[in-house]
């Protein structure tokens, strides 16, 4: 929500002209708030100087006047006006009136300064009046009622050195203000600027930080509450900037990895068309050729795209939760069983095993593996959920390819899972298995044991849910001691 002096200073200033950085505008605020402040008490300052001198001028005029009243004799039956040492000093600027007849009055008189006091007398109180334009003068009336008569002294005073003196301070105030003002701009202005340093320098580290894809991160240095935030929000962007380029990297990578054989073979089969003339059946078996290789590249656009797509949507590879394992690999199984050739039964050693990642994400690991498994089972497919326990790797007397040591690996190395700490899915098919000269190559992206055996698929399932499975934490591997058929293993953290 605006401040009103914000909405002020934004309507007051063309759009053009208002500062368009920070630091401009907080000095502008600094500036109006204190010109607005500096007004107000100058105006008060002045007023207070001019009443104050005002009443000066006042008590002066009194106590001439009363002076001068003890001058004045009313005990008689007339006025009388008593000889004074100092006479020539009160007879200046003093009217003496009994009732409202000029008893005395100072020599050629202003005619509005003469009219003025007769008023005055005539009030017969003791009020006072300013009269005059340019040389302004102050009069006050006494009233002498010590006698059986009534007399009024009325006193006057030229303003005009009082005047000087407010005008001169007022002029003075006015200066005051503003080399106060410009000060206050100055110093705003160098305060924001060091405070706002640090935002800059945060700024060009995050964009450094995010071009060299740099581990370190603002929240390891303790800064203010306020720069503490915004320090928090800026690792979690550049976090985001990483796993974006990570993301971007990776896709990029594995684009061309893969449509490169598919690219190798269409040109292959173009030049070898275009060797020679061909005949009508050859001419068609090269057009097979290049549709079979199109579509490969387009099932391998599809898939690398769509894992993109979801990651990108919810980033399910790191996003935390729990799933219980036996509904969701029942669900994932009715949606890909096809009764007709080969049928899944789902089994579990505990119904209530629950993995450690999102429901989401388990669907994508597993799903890869089922549907490899039915496209070469020659009856069915198993699908069996327990524990990995007893200190020992899940896959006993097996060597990774990977890392050369017993059993899974994980992000930070081999995994060796204990009892009730992991949860271990076997999916078994009886097909015909995985040719042992080919063990190698399993997980490797486009990579498929017989391109021409009669079934779909781009070879990229199983690296992409060992993928999914070493991102949570966990591992998917081929168990080479099984033989009748193919099984391969997840194994994921106990939720």
């Amino acid at each position: 929500m605006r401040s009103p002096l914000a909405l002020v200073m934004r309507s007051a200033l063309p759009h053009r002209l208002a500062p368009r950085t920070l630091r401009g505008r907080l000095s502008l605020v600094a500036l109006t708030t204190a010109a607005l402040l500096m007004t107000i008490l100058t105006v008060v300052f002045n007023t207070v100087v001019r009443h104050h001198l005002q009443a000066q001028a006042d008590d002066e005029l009194r106590a001439r006047a009363a002076v001068v009243a003890t001058t004045v004799d009313t005990r008689g039956r007339t006025v009388r006006v008593l000889k004074a040492s100092d006479d020539g000093l009160l007879d200046s600027n003093v009217w003496i009136y009994a009732g409202s007849t000029t008893v005395e009055q100072p020599p050629s008189p202003a005619p509005e300064i003469g009219r003025a006091a007769g008023l005055l007398a005539a009030r017969a109180g003791g009020d006072c009046t300013t009269v005059g334009g340019d040389r302004p003068v102050r009069l006050c009336a006494r009233p002498v009622a010590h006698g059986r008569l009534a007399a009024t002294v009325v006193t006057a005073l030229d303003l005009s050195p009082y005047r000087s003196s407010a005008e001169l301070l007022l002029l003075g105030s006015l200066a005051l203000d503003a080399v106060m003002l410009a000060c206050t701009y100055a110093l705003t202005r160098l305060a924001v600027g060091r405070a706002l340093r640090p935002v800059r320098d945060m700024s060009d580290q995050a964009i450094r930080w995010s071009t060299v894809e740099s581990e370190r991160r603002f929240g390891a240095v303790a800064r203010p509450a306020e720069l503490a935030r915004l320090g928090a929000s800026l690792d979690s962007l550049l976090d985001r900037i990483r796993a974006v380029l990570r993301h971007e990297r990776r896709l990029t990578g594995e684009l061309s990895h893969e449509l490169r054989t598919p690219l190798s073979r269409i040109i292959a089969e173009l030049d070898w068309w275009r060797s020679r003339p061909r005949t009508e059946a050859e001419t068609l078996a090269t057009h097979r050729t290049l549709t079979e290789a199109a579509e490969s590249m387009r099932t391998i656009c599809d898939t690398l795209l769509g894992d993109a797509r979801e990651e990108a949507r919810d980033d399910a590879a790191t996003a935390p939760g729990t799933a219980e394992v036996l509904p969701v690999l029942r669900r994932l199984a009715a949606y890909q069983e096809d009764p007709v050739r080969s049928r899944i039964v789902v089994t579990a050693a505990d119904d209530r095993l629950e993995a450690g990642v999102s429901p989401a994400l388990l669907e994508r690991i597993v799903g890869p593996l089922l549907a490899n498994a039915l496209r070469y089972a020659r009856s069915g497919v198993t699908v069996h959920i327990g524990h990995v326990g007893h200190g020992r790797p899940a896959w006993p007397g097996h060597r990774s390819p990977d890392t050369g040591t017993d059993g899974p690996t994980g992000p930070g190395g081999p995994v060796t899972v204990h009892a009730a700490s992991a949860v271990r899915i076997d999916v078994t098919d009886d097909g015909p298995g995985v040719p042992e000269a080919f063990l190698g190559q399993l997980f490797q992206p486009g990579r498929r044991a017989d391109p021409y055996d009669g079934h779909g698929g781009a070879g990229l399932g199983l690296p992409l849910a060992r993928r999914l499975a070493r991102s949570a934490g966990g591992e998917v591997h081929h168990d080479p001691a099984h033989t009748a058929g193919a099984r391969f293993t997840v194994t994921l953290p106990a939720g």
